[in-house]
């Protein structure tokens, strides 16, 4: 097997925490770091520019000669390590300069490859000149330091990246190029619109529908890059399915994500940390909605990035709201939407309370979310909670709240990263529509909570295979069977799945937390690295044929 003697690795969420992508990269840096040691460079946009970015640890002498010839090429970067487990090395590139000249990089995109970027709108402007900055980065680096190197790859993720994958293919063609999508984004453009992705997906043409659903040019770039990059992967065989019939391409290889357990606490630490999530989650709750919550309380969650039919919080909101009337309910529920929406700020009345060591016994107004939002009479949540007239009365078994912001700690109400408040739930559920692979799944079990998901994400069908097709919540995951029509029966399934479990004895439901965290650990990075050699080797394989025909 060929292996890289030096790895580039770009995306929008190097150093910038934005979704699953950032957990992805942060979480596989150290096992990879550990292996080819500092012969591994990402490369992300400096957003933060002369602010300091907490994620980056900013490093003036590295490279000096090489910084010195950059910048006299014009290039506006920081060097440095990103602040994570392995501290790989990061450079930040402002990509800013190049939207002077960006309709000169779309004509000759087009006439090298033939991507269309003449229906671009919103962030592809954006994207594509941080892909042409970091292009340039990896092309100047190579170029200075790296020519008596073989084996070198290039790694780009997500539409996003993928210009600057191009223009290294035919900039520096020694160079061997990657691209990952983790997601479509025609795929998901159908899946959010309403579209029956499933049933129909060996019937739509990606370009037809890409036209209809007005994003040509994120398609094109995605697609194009598809066909001329050396190694081509996706995250799941959910995606690669996708991938083969929106962009016309087979995937050369999947590549699993996952995870480590660095972030998990051990033994007493662990039993502390729930502790203290749990009471903090209560504390909350009480002041928000005036009800007092006992240890008994199932804290059941929801979270991940707000897509209301994709990531199935439409069939959450539901399933809550029918175990209101569910008689098989044997403990009292405490739900949360934990989904960052266009938040405003904290609640100061929520403020307000919480900063008083008192146990309320009346609600706030409107006591069902933590945070005011933007768009408060238009959000679909909130538009959810209200036309069902869920009011979180004390009396109810069932309490709804909307956490509509980042859990990064300082969030003005909760104060606590988002592991950190994970670690206290007793269930989690992601009921996905559209979800390539599923972070929020496999984080939940690796902080030992049994979850709930469904079989069309990637990480449903992987624990299919680990645990077996009938899998329920006692195995640590119940993985429900999800289709393109079968709304109320998944939100039956998830009801009596809740019920099931709350019916357990402390015995059984301890039981079904080790299985959870028995499951992540053969998701560890260890295990599944693996399969980036091999698309590294496939890279060097087809980037050798390239060559040749020249």
């Amino acid at each position: 097997m060929i292996k890289p003697d030096f790895i580039f690795e770009s995306s929008w969420e190097v150093c910038n925490k934005v979704g699953g992508i950032y957990t992805v990269l942060s979480t596989r840096a150290k096992t990879l770091q550990e292996s080819v040691k500092d012969n591994l460079v990402f490369i992300g946009p400096d957003l933060w520019l002369d602010k300091e970015n907490p994620l980056f640890v900013e490093d003036r002498k590295l490279w000096p000669s090489w910084v010195k010839k950059a910048a006299a090429q014009g290039l506006r970067i920081r060097t440095g390590r990103w602040n994570i487990p392995g501290q790989p090395y990061a450079i930040l590139v402002d990509f800013t300069p190049y939207y002077a000249i960006k309709n000169e990089i779309y004509a000759q995109a087009w006439n090298d490859y033939q991507v269309d970027s003449l229906h671009a709108y919103g962030d592809y402007d954006e994207a594509s000149m941080f892909a042409y900055a970091a292009a340039l980065v990896v092309e100047s680096f190579y170029n200075h330091s790296l020519t008596r190197k073989k084996n070198v790859i290039y790694q780009v993720h997500e539409w996003m990246t993928c210009l600057g994958a191009l223009y290294i293919q035919k900039h520096v063609p020694r160079i061997a190029t990657v691209f990952t999508t983790h997601a479509t984004s025609i795929g998901r453009s159908i899946a959010g619109n309403y579209k029956p992705l499933y049933d129909y997906l060996w019937a739509y043409n990606g370009q037809q529908m890409a036209q209809e659903l007005n994003i040509q040019s994120k398609h094109s770039i995605e697609r194009q890059t598809a066909h001329f990059a050396d190694c081509f992967t996706t995250v799941s065989d959910v995606t690669a399915n996708e991938c083969k019939e929106l962009l016309d391409k087979d995937c050369d290889a999947v590549l699993m994500n996952g995870f480590e357990q660095d972030f998990v606490p051990k033994g007493a630490k662990f039993t502390a940390a729930r502790k203290q999530a749990r009471q903090r989650i209560f504390r909350v709750a009480n002041a928000l909605t005036g009800a007092q919550f006992t240890d008994d309380t199932l804290i059941v969650a929801t979270s991940g990035r707000y897509e209301y039919k994709n990531k199935g919080i439409d069939v959450f909101l539901e399933a809550m709201y029918r175990s209101l009337y569910e008689q098989g309910l044997q403990r009292p529920v405490l739900a949360l939407v934990q989904v960052p929406g266009w938040m405003e700020a904290p609640r100061v009345d929520l403020q307000d309370r919480l900063m008083q060591d008192v146990v309320y016994d009346t609600p706030l107004i409107d006591p069902l979310f933590t945070h005011t939002l933007h768009n408060q009479q238009d959000d679909s949540v909130l538009g959810y909670l209200h036309s069902h007239g869920i009011r979180n009365n004390q009396d109810s078994r069932v309490k709804i709240i909307f956490v509509p912001c980042y859990l990064d700690g300082n969030d003005g109400i909760f104060n606590m990263p988002y592991y950190d408040m994970l670690i206290g739930n007793d269930l989690a559920v992601y009921p996905s529509y559209y979800e390539p692979w599923g972070y929020t799944p496999l984080e939940a079990v690796a902080f030992h909570v049994p979850c709930i998901t469904t079989s069309l994400s990637g990480f449903g069908m992987w624990a299919r295979k680990e645990l077996g097709k009938n899998c329920g919540i006692l195995h640590g995951v119940e993985v429900i069977e999800r289709n393109d029509y079968n709304f109320s029966e998944v939100v039956d399934a998830i009801v009596s799945a809740i019920s099931a479990y709350s019916a357990l004895d402390d015995k059984a439901q301890e039981q079904a937390r080790k299985k959870a965290a028995t499951l992540s650990g053969k998701a560890l990075w260890k295990h599944f690295i693996q399969y980036y050699y091999e698309a590294y080797h496939i890279a060097f394989t087809n980037r050798d044929k390239r060559l040749e025909k020249k």
